[in-house]
This record gives structure tokens, C-alpha cells and sequence, in this order.
């Protein structure tokens, strides 16, 4: 379910955009989320990276302990969402 415009704060993808490097995000991550929530979308993160170098569900479980409904729900999200992994695997293709 994606986020209505109405019901979601801009500032804070605002404050993110500012953020200049890589320490400097991950200093405004470690004081906004707990480390449950860090290591949840890192893995999730993950879990997107090796479903688009082609990696199957049974060994990104292996690699990752991800459950099989967080493989799911980012599975749906690649092939359904707005296109933002998309947009950040091409980036990250570029620079290398």
C-alpha cells in the first residue's frame, strides 16, 4: 500500500536528501531509528540486491535468515512498486 501524499511528513525525505555523505547518513539513521528498524531495512535492502542479480528465494534465505514473507513482500515491491530500487540499482551500476 503506498503512502498518500496527505498522509506523509516531506520533511523528512527533505532532511534526507541533505545529507552529503555516507556517514553523515548513516549518523542521521542511527539517531532516527532503532536498531531493530536499521537492520530490518538493511536486510531488506539486501534482500532486493540479490533478487536482481537473480539470486532464488531458497538461497537468499540461506545467506540472508530473511523469512520467506520478507522475500515475498520485496519480490512484490520490485515487481510492483513505484520503481525506486530500479532507479537506485542503475545509479549504483553507473558508478561502478
Amino acid at each position: 500500500m503506498k503512502i498518500g501524499k496527505k498522509e506523509k511528513n516531506e520533511e523528512l525525505y527533505k532532511a534526507i536528501l541533505m545529507l552529503e555523505n555516507e556517514e553523515e547518513c548513516y549518523n542521521f539513521f542511527q539517531d532516527l531509528c532503532t536498531v531493530s528498524e536499521l537492520r530490518s531495512m538493511e536486510q531488506r535492502f539486501e534482500v532486493a540486491s540479490l533478487l536482481n542479480d537473480g539470486m532464488i528465494y531458497n538461497d537468499i534465505l540461506e545467506k540472508t535468515g530473511a523469512s520467506s514473507a520478507t522475500i515475498s513482500r520485496v519480490n512484490r515491491s520490485l515487481s510492483y512498486g513505484t520503481g525506486a530500487y530500479d532507479v537506485l540499482f542503475a545509479r549504483r551500476k553507473e558508478q561502478e
